[in-house]
């Protein structure tokens, strides 16, 4: 079985987020938020055919899988088939709009020529450091697994046969568990069900429910929402949540692509819906901050985790995103989120949780700020294309914000880049900064593009605003005057210190010579060279010659060394596909596209890796691949 790495496919709700493998294992469960508490540790289900022993539906040699969306929802189908028994099992997983609650609907048809009696086994273990933290308890045909102050209940419309509330994995392999242990000290727990038996050609059908609970909630009070819970309609149920996806997916669809019958087109449509259906699993409701992807390594023996919030990732999403009537979601980001968590510097850290707390860090990084600034100019924009002229109520409310940030770029680029002002004790903007990638600390072309970007965006944000009384027009033109300046001063730094002269390409940073295709960030987004410049066409010339893979998918860097060091990124590959339309050329534009929409798996998600033969992919599902996918369409 493969690692917990991979996540295949998404549901959830404005609270829930879980994922799930290609083959139908709940994998992990997320409430109430994206990066918050990981309830299962694992969460296996399995039947017991007659006399046999366990059959895992998420793992057995005579199990064959097709997984797919119900059209245009996040109603997730997994169709198992057991070759042995020739039993069909097919497998939807939903969760509900009004209650957070996860519906796993089970239909069993026996294809066989003999009777079959079928056991449904659950065996659920809790996310614990020590076991004896946790406990599961059954009450009224429910088990209860509970740690602290969050409780889960798993229950069913049908009574359960048997428990067993630790040891588990000494019976259940027999298909067996026993009832035992009151005292349950243990957060690894099972139930079965007897489905009785099904007569050749018949179908027999099951509902298994999850249930969660944001307040702090004991088990007693869960109990009345449970009993509740069991007599609802599950077709009905059903029937809510396609309507309500398929409602979100028709007031987000505005790109309005049609299908042309070609499979270029229809593989492009699936990863454009998939996107508007996958990316609110990813956001704080209440604060609008992203989780670059849902987790994939929760031990970091791979890669550190991935679960957090980055600004970068952030607002690379939102800006591309607003196109889709995702601006209330980035609109929520830049008046709770950044100001909740802006440094009293002006500065934002590497990374935070959903709610705005602070995440881990290992050093800060200068674009994390710089792009704060450009993006609200680009939120902006959107507002007024989308109204048409509306006010500048968002302009005016973040106002503040925005100059505090530029404060701290001020700092930045007088001290790094005029040797001034550098004296001040303890100094944040003193230390060298990360770049983008989190490998090198210094001075990256990335991250001076970004800060030029910042102060672009600054200069047109105060064009709008000096309209207003409240704002001095003296003190707006010496400030314009100033950030006009510093675009100078940036841009003079890149041309005597960031140009390789003999090939006369960027350099990304004074400790290698390594091509980049972050360079790219010089025009694409930020805009501190021409399209057309020399030293732009040469430095892409290069990245083709030392990032572009034989299957035209490229590179973040030369000598890339994380996770294999050797697969294609897919915003690497949507960068310089960028690059591409906006100089016009559209074969090499195609060339890319066409390698990002073989990158997508069957159900539309964009990895964050591939492999050249297209056949491994890392992260599946990375916001910042579907956000470059939409701006490709869009821009």
């Amino acid at each position: 079985m493969r690692k917990k790495y991979y996540n295949d496919a998404f549901i959830g709700n404005k609270n829930i987020t879980c994922s799930f493998t290609k083959y139908g294992e709940l994998l992990r469960l997320y409430y109430p938020t994206p990066d918050y508490r990981q309830y299962f540790d694992f969460f296996h289900v399995g039947i017991k055919v007659n006399n046999s022993n366990i059959i895992y539906l998420h793992k057995d040699v005579n199990n064959t899988y097709n997984q797919y969306y119900e059209d245009d929802s996040n109603i997730l189908h997994t169709d198992i088939y057991n070759t042995y028994f020739k039993l069909n099992v097919n497998q939807i997983d939903f969760a509900l709009i009004d209650n957070d609650v996860i519906v796993r609907r089970y239909e069993f048809t026996n294809n066989s020529e003999d009777v079959e009696k079928i056991n449904f086994l659950v065996h659920s273990k809790m996310m614990s450091s020590f076991n004896n933290m946790a406990g599961g308890v059954i009450m009224d045909d429910v088990l209860f697994q509970y740690c602290h102050n969050y409780t889960v209940g798993i229950f069913s419309d049908e009574e359960i046969t048997s428990s067993q509330m630790n040891n588990v994995d000494s019976t259940i392999n027999s298909g067996n568990i026993h009832d035992k242990d009151y005292i349950s000290m243990s957060s690894d727990n099972a139930i079965s069900y007897d489905l009785g038996t099904i007569e050749p050609g018949d179908t027999r059908f099951f509902h298994l429910f999850i249930y969660l609970k944001k307040e702090v909630d004991q088990i007693n009070d869960s109990l009345y929402n449970v009993k509740a819970l069991k007599t609802i309609n599950v077709e009905l149920e059903k029937k809510k949540v396609l309507n309500y996806w398929k409602r979100f997916l028709f007031e987000h669809d505005t790109l309005n692509l049609r299908d042309d019958g070609t499979e270029y087109m229809k593989t492009l449509i699936n990863i454009y819906k998939r996107t508007i259906l996958f990316i609110p699993f990813l956001i704080n409701e209440q604060t609008g901050g992203i989780s670059a992807t849902l987790e994939v390594d929760e031990e970091r023996d791979e890669t550190g985790r991935y679960s957090y919030c980055w600004p970068r990732d952030s607002i690379m999403i939102y800006s591309y995103l607003d196109v889709l009537n995702f601006d209330d979601y980035s609109s929520r980001y830049y008046d709770i989120f950044l100001k909740k968590t802006q440094f009293a510097e002006g500065m934002w850290e590497q990374r935070y949780f959903t709610d705005g707390t602070l995440a881990p860090c290992w050093g800060y990084q200068i674009d994390e700020t710089a792009i704060v600034v450009w993006g609200a100019y680009k939120h902006y924009l959107n507002y007024q294309k989308k109204f048409d002229n509306c006010d500048d109520t968002f302009l005016l409310q973040n106002i503040d914000m925005l100059d505090k940030a530029i404060v701290f770029l001020n700092r930045y680029v007088e001290c790094k880049f005029l040797n001034i002002n550098c004296d001040y004790k303890h100094a944040i903007y003193k230390y060298e900064t990360y770049d983008l990638w989190e490998n090198n600390e210094g001075i990256s072309i990335y991250a001076i593009s970004a800060i030029y970007g910042a102060y672009d965006a600054m200069i047109n944000i105060y064009n709008v605003l000096k309209k207003y009384q409240d704002f001095d027009n003296e003190v707006i033109f010496n400030k314009i005057k100033d950030y006009e300046n510093k675009k100078v001063i940036i841009k003079d730094y890149v041309l005597n210190n960031l140009i390789d002269k003999q090939k006369n390409v960027f350099i990304r940073n004074f400790k290698d010579r390594y091509m980049d295709i972050s360079m790219l960030g010089t025009v694409v987004p930020f805009g501190m060279f021409d399209i057309n410049d020399d030293i732009v066409k040469n430095t892409v010339d290069e990245i083709n010659k030392t990032l572009r893979t034989y299957s035209n998918g490229y590179l973040r860097f030369q000598n890339d060394s994380y996770v294999s060091g050797t697969y294609p990124w897919v915003i690497a590959t949507a960068w310089i596909a960028m690059y591409y339309k906006k100089i016009g050329n559209m074969e090499e534009y195609k060339k890319a596209m066409e390698v990002i929409l073989k990158s997508s798996t069957p159900l539309g998600l964009l990895p964050e890796q591939i492999s050249s033969d297209f056949k491994e992919r890392w992260v599946i599902g990375l916001g910042w691949s579907h956000a470059m996918f939409i701006g490709l369409l869009n821009e």
